[in-house]
């Protein structure tokens, strides 16, 4: 019964002790459980950091077995490793004796191995006292069985985030058919490494909070392996963060406004400020708009400041000096004296921000209207207004789409139309369906190469060494060491105002393609 019990039980059942605890802290995260501090000398000049910059998981990962950075191979820190009875050939061709508690410690304080050698200028001395040092070899003695959460032997825990209630519980209630319908594909298929993915949701709130507290439900009750599609709006700019201080990996933020941060968090496709940067290419080169008088216009908010801040600063880079930003209240535009603004400055090419209403409310002022400037916009931003708009102004609005239909291959459309109907999400939210359907691809694809003794670490690595990835209804995604944009682009559609329909231009702009 005890075997049957541990065989079907989660990976990370093991129990630590409250040594093998603090020594755990100290190799994830550089901290002593005890309060006391931990250095690290780093380089030549022994310059010391906190340890907490360079904790023994950044190198050797979670699970204490190494990972190349460069040309760079940290070495397998996994005890069984270390202390084999018969010593070790290194890459470079030294061998060394096993190593003990005491040989350890002279090791990760000293930077000399268990033979008396010189470890490798890039391992770092940590100065810390000897109980932080015994916690630590305690918790290397139990790396090796202390596996991540929510991997269990005929299942992998994966988790989302999908409002119940409020205005986003319609399109929370549509996500979450689409994923289950696309896992149960999966899982149809023979899972992942004969693996079911099970589908963990839980409800973020409205505000930042409750989102965040939802998030901590998920990694510490729940015991998740991963997050994937998460629709947290109110966690737009903090989720890298929040993910990093987990250490779990998300794939696929939806309704985020830029690019997430943090080396866990991928985003298959471009969020808002990506978009307006290929808008702003777009500008620069296809439209031919050198340097000419330009606003961004955006609501009054942090976020989307900062989002027109980061478009000011690419547009200047395009040699673009005359651009200023205009905010505004969202919901209670003040058309008139953003319009006059816009005007006294002359502007020609005009980045908006915000709601479709608000845009319309833009578009409908009598200087914008005299004199159209250009207007870009994104897709998720703006949609009937721009068709509503006069033939002159119409001729003249180009918009962002991460997607579009001439991305589907048949056999991604089929896939996508059965999981529809599988799932009951119906067409509702297509763009919304999209990003989490090819959300759902890309962590299926990264659990699978990850490997059968995956782990976050090891999906993580997965990720960042997926490359042309097709999901089927996307651009090719693909991910890197420092890009955690998987599309980092966008289709320019113009609008047909006679038709009253979008108007694909033929133009997909790449900011990784971009020579600044």
């Amino acid at each position: 019964m005890a075997t049957l019990a541990c065989a079907a039980g989660p990976v990370a059942a093991i129990e630590l002790t409250a040594s093998e605890q603090a020594g755990k802290q100290i190799f994830l995260e550089g901290r002593s459980a005890s309060g006391s501090n931990i250095a690290a000398r780093v380089g030549g000049a022994d310059t010391a950091i906190p340890a907490t910059v360079v904790p023994c998981a950044n190198c050797h990962g979670a699970d204490g077995r190494g990972r190349r950075e460069g040309g760079v191979r940290p070495p397998d820190i996994t005890w069984r490793r270390l202390a084999l009875s018969y010593g070790q050939r290194l890459e470079n061709g030294r061998e060394r004796p096993a190593y003990d508690a005491a040989s350890f410690a002279r090791a990760i304080t000293s930077g000399v191995d268990a033979g008396g050698n010189r470890l490798d200028p890039a391992m770092p001395r940590f100065t810390m006292s000897a109980r932080d040092v015994e916690d630590l070899t305690a918790y290397l003695k139990r790396l090796e069985d202390d596996g991540d959460p929510g991997l269990l032997a005929d299942a992998v825990r994966v988790g989302t985030l999908q409002p119940a209630a409020g205005p986003l519980a319609e399109l929370g209630a549509t996500v979450t058919a689409l994923l289950r319908g696309t896992f149960d594909a999966v899982n149809a298929g023979g899972g992942v490494h004969g693996r079911r993915v099970e589908l963990v949701v839980a409800d973020p709130g409205t505000d930042a909070a409750g989102a965040e507290a939802a998030l901590r439900r998920l990694v510490e009750d729940e015991k998740v392996f991963a997050v994937v599609a998460p629709l947290v709006p109110a966690l737009d700019g903090r989720l890298g963060e929040l993910a990093d201080a987990a250490r779990i990996p998300v794939v696929g933020p939806l309704a985020h406004l830029t690019g997430s941060g943090g080396r866990f968090v991928f985003d298959p496709l471009p969020g808002l400020g990506e978009q307006l940067g290929a808008l702003g290419e777009y500008a620069a080169t296809a439209l031919k708009l050198a340097n000419p008088p330009a606003a961004i216009v955006h609501p009054d908010e942090a976020r989307s400041g900062a989002i027109a801040r980061a478009l000011a600063e690419r547009l200047a880079r395009r040699g673009w000096s005359q651009v200023r930003a205009y905010a505004y209240v969202p919901g209670a535009f003040d058309a008139a004296g953003v319009g006059t603004a816009l005007a006294g400055q002359g502007a020609q090419a005009v980045f908006f921000m915000g709601r479709d209403a608000d845009f319309g409310a833009l578009a409908a002022q009598a200087p914008l209207q005299k004199s159209p400037p250009w207007l870009f916009a994104a897709a998720n931003q703006v949609g009937a207004a721009a068709l509503q708009l006069a033939p002159a102004q119409a001729g003249r609005v180009f918009i962002a789409y991460p997607t579009l239909p001439q991305d589907w291959s048949p056999q991604g459309a089929g896939a996508l139309r059965a999981v529809r109907e599988r799932s009951g999400a119906g067409e509702r939210h297509p763009a919304f369906q999209v990003g989490a359907y090819a959300a759902a691809m890309v962590m299926a694809e990264g659990l699978k190469r990850a490997g059968r003794d995956a782990s976050r670490d090891k999906l993580v690595a997965a990720l960042e060494n997926l490359h042309g990835f097709q999901t089927g209804v996307t651009p090719a995604i693909g991910f890197g060491p420092g890009q955690r944009i998987g599309a980092p682009g966008a289709h320019i559609v113009g609008v047909d105002a006679q038709k009253r329909v979008f108007r694909p231009t033929g133009r997909y702009v790449r900011l990784d393609a971009v020579q600044e």
